[in-house]
């Protein structure tokens, strides 16, 4: 296939769109209950290269006598763009709806009602606050009870602070003082502050008596709407990078509107997500240990806000046993409650899947609620017709709206009621895909040889997911690129997965590694990879592959490449140096090369001390020992026994990974003759995420493996 040919083909599976959100109303007729259903998509667009958000609704007809039996499905309508949307929340009575968006340079607060625009505020023209923070981390938009208020969070005004009293000498001295911020994709986010919009008057008012060495985010009203409660993460002696990092030390406050702030989680832990019950008697959050593994497997804690006690409602998991549930691994849905405050919902990895849980408060009992684990998908030898990772959007009115998805078949949506004791959930499909896929994809368990075992954590095993054509297109079998993961700490879910997708159309298989150290798998799997990158997880990788080999007889095992990001690129030019004879290519964004290198120039300094075995202390100064040993567990230290030929995809901007370190292997490879080849993305961070960087890199590595396998 030519360049356009492979541009085309990522355009049609990176262009399946993906709901992101949604949100459950209800109206009570005489004869039937209805529900709509609205939720809000991402579609990625390459000839704009840009991602399109859009919503669309459903109707449902339930019998007023059985509410939780689904008559009927009316057909969607068409979809609605949602045009500069950075934020949007429906009132408590659902007859309002609150809107940030961005215009041009500007931020406006819309209230929309049932004839149209309410009322609308220039955000930015007021200069109460800086830019609205619109991400997953900090960002929030909570109705008061009252419906007269909305609380939201944004970056402090420079404009109100000293330089405005000291006037314009002030401003000359200050303007180029450095201004730490909350790193890798949160580099705008600096000075969060908690502000109130009174939609009587139009004013907007800053909450004042945050604690000085806290910044507040993920905010919502308390009960009676006199206070609010938000977490607080703490930024002294210095801020560290907040993104894909649940270990960062932070507790939940609440700050009453005449001033007085308490915190009421413990100290010295890591806090997130608060979701207050239905009746406002119970707030439940998420909690974690500080520093260590950057993700990790959480406790729900809830808090009794009437006596003040707070009690574990589900632990941290250390080892699960084989279909067990096997923790919490990811944050709580918006909404997650049951309508009568009895059951949280909310969805998790467990092993190489991802499925929807349900914990009753009172038993402490877990329940799967997917129909892959009614079905006891582990006994099937056919997994095309199965979601190997379900969602949980949202819960409300007790129904469940859920993503569900696996390597052949894209995102749809389904809903279902929450089940009584001893039921099962009867789930419906509000839209097919618009395409299915005709792949074969199965799933492997990995166990490490006796010399491979780890000695504190032993016994411990791992898994991937395998995905390939239906068809062999190749006498000498099927081409396989080994796609390693990130994280370390994260997991690959046999989910839709779009690079996947796009190598299986062009007839490579697909190998997804989820090493010891993935999520999913039990805090002890976690545990386990802290002092042992760069050799227990290269391992793992390598034995995962040599079983696939084993087991699939189709696929040829002369022609292996690896791919990967950050700790998937760390891992991928680790492979190639240390069984430089079994790979024939390596793609690699954003990798880590260097480990003593990288020491001062991320925003994760403390998981660069951890992954190599130390404690990390905001006063640790760089040792001989603490480098040698970082340096001794990097893909640089087996540069020189590399042959296989090394695509190379940096960001300029990434402040996770300095794009130095790929530019330092670069440099070596060059040196000595092997073939590499560098794209530069100037303006992209970490992810590569921008369309265009995303469509330049599945071309360029499709054009790399093909060429060299």
């Amino acid at each position: 296939m030519d360049s356009d040919q492979i541009t085309g083909l990522y355009g049609k599976v990176s262009g399946l769109a993906v709901p992101v959100s949604a949100r459950v109303s209800e109206e009570q007729l005489p004869e039937v209950r209805i529900y709509t259903v609205t939720a809000e998509w991402i579609q990625t667009d390459l000839v704009r290269n840009s991602r399109l958000h859009y919503s669309q609704q459903w109707t449902l007809i339930a019998d007023s006598n059985n509410h939780k039996s689904i008559r009927t499905v009316l057909p969607p309508g068409p979809c609605s763009p949602l045009s500069g949307e950075l934020l949007s929340e429906l009132s408590p009575t659902r007859g309002l709806r609150a809107v940030v968006r961005e215009t041009g340079s500007q931020q406006l607060l819309e209230i929309w009602d049932r004839h149209g625009l309410r009322k609308s505020l220039n955000l930015s023209a007021l200069n109460i606050h800086g830019r609205v923070y619109d991400d997953t981390q900090f960002g929030c938009l909570s109705w008061s009870e009252c419906e007269s208020k909305l609380l939201f969070v944004a970056e402090r005004s420079r404009s109100s602070s000293a330089e405005t009293r000291s006037g314009e000498s002030a401003i000359r001295k200050d303007r180029s003082v450095y201004c730490e911020d909350w790193g890798e994709a949160l580099t705008s986010k600096s000075v969060p502050v908690l502000c109130v919009v009174d939609l009587h008057h139009g004013e907007i008012d800053v909450l004042q008596s945050v604690p000085q060495d806290v910044s507040p985010g993920q905010a919502l009203w308390a009960p009676g709407s006199q206070a609010v409660f938000f977490v607080g993460w703490y930024h002294e002696p210095f801020r560290l990078g907040l993104k894909f990092c649940s270990n960062r030390r932070s507790a939940l406050f609440r700050l009453s509107l005449d001033g007085h702030c308490e915190c009421i989680s413990g100290d010295n832990l890591s806090v997130s997500c608060p979701r207050l019950s239905p009746d406002g008697s119970t707030l439940i959050y998420l909690q974690g240990s500080v520093f260590g593994p950057h993700n990790q497997c959480l406790s729900v804690q809830q808090l009794d806000l009437k006596s003040g006690k707070t009690s574990t409602m589900l632990d941290v998991v250390s080892r699960p046993q084989t279909g067990d549930f096997a923790g919490v691994y990811e944050a709580l849905p918006s909404h997650c409650w049951s309508a009568d405050g009895e059951k949280v919902v909310f969805s998790s990895a467990v092993r190489n899947w991802k499925d929807v849980f349900m914990v009753d408060r009172g038993t402490k009992k877990v329940s799967f609620l997917s129909d892959k684990h009614q079905r006891q998908v582990e006994d099937f030898s056919d997994l095309s017709k199965v979601y190997g990772s379900w969602k949980l959007l949202t819960v409300q009115r007790d129904l469940m709206v859920v993503c569900c998805s696996s390597p052949n078949s894209p995102p749809t949506l389904r809903v279902g009621f929450l089940p009584s004791a001893d039921e099962t959930v009867t789930w419906r499909t509000l839209q097919q895909p618009v395409v299915t896929f005709d792949y074969l994809w199965t799933v492997l368990d990995v166990t490490p040889t006796s010399d491979e075992d780890n000695l504190r954590y032993p016994g411990l095993d791992f898994g991937a997911i395998l995905v390939k054509p239906s068809h062999l297109l190749c006498e000498t079998g099927t081409p396989v690129v080994v796609f390693i993961h990130g994280g370390p700490h994260s997991q690959f879910p046999a989910e839709w997965n779009s690079t996947t997708a796009g190598l299986v159309e062009l007839g490579f298989a697909v190998l997804m590694v989820n090493y010891r150290g993935s999520t999913g798998f039990g805090q002890d799997s976690i545990l386990s990879l802290i002092g042992q990158v760069g050799s227990q997880d290269v391992k793992d990788v390598q034995r995962a592959v040599m079983a696939a080999l084993q087991n699939d007889k189709t696929l040829d095992p002369k022609r292996l490449a690896v791919i990967g990001g950050s700790h998937g690129g760390f891992l991928s030019c680790h492979l190639i140096g240390q069984y430089p004879d079994s790979y024939r290519a390596c793609a690699a964004r954003n990798p880590v090369i260097n480990a003593a290198t990288l020491l001062g120039t991320s925003d994760i300094v403390d998981w660069r001390y951890t992954s190599a075995g130390f404690q990390f202390s905001y006063d640790n100064i760089p040792t001989v020992e603490t480098l040698a040993a970082m340096l001794l567990k990097s893909p640089i230290t087996h540069a020189a026994q590399i042959k296989a030929p090394v695509l190379l995809m940096l960001g300029g901007k990434d402040r996770r990974v300095s794009p130095h370190q790929g530019l330092e292997l670069y440099k070596v490879l060059k040196s000595r003759g092997s073939p590499v080849r560098l794209l530069w993305f100037p303006e992209d961070g970490h992810s590569l995420s921008r369309v265009d960087t995303q469509v330049d890199c599945f071309l360029n590595t499709v054009l790399w493996l093909t060429q060299h396998l």
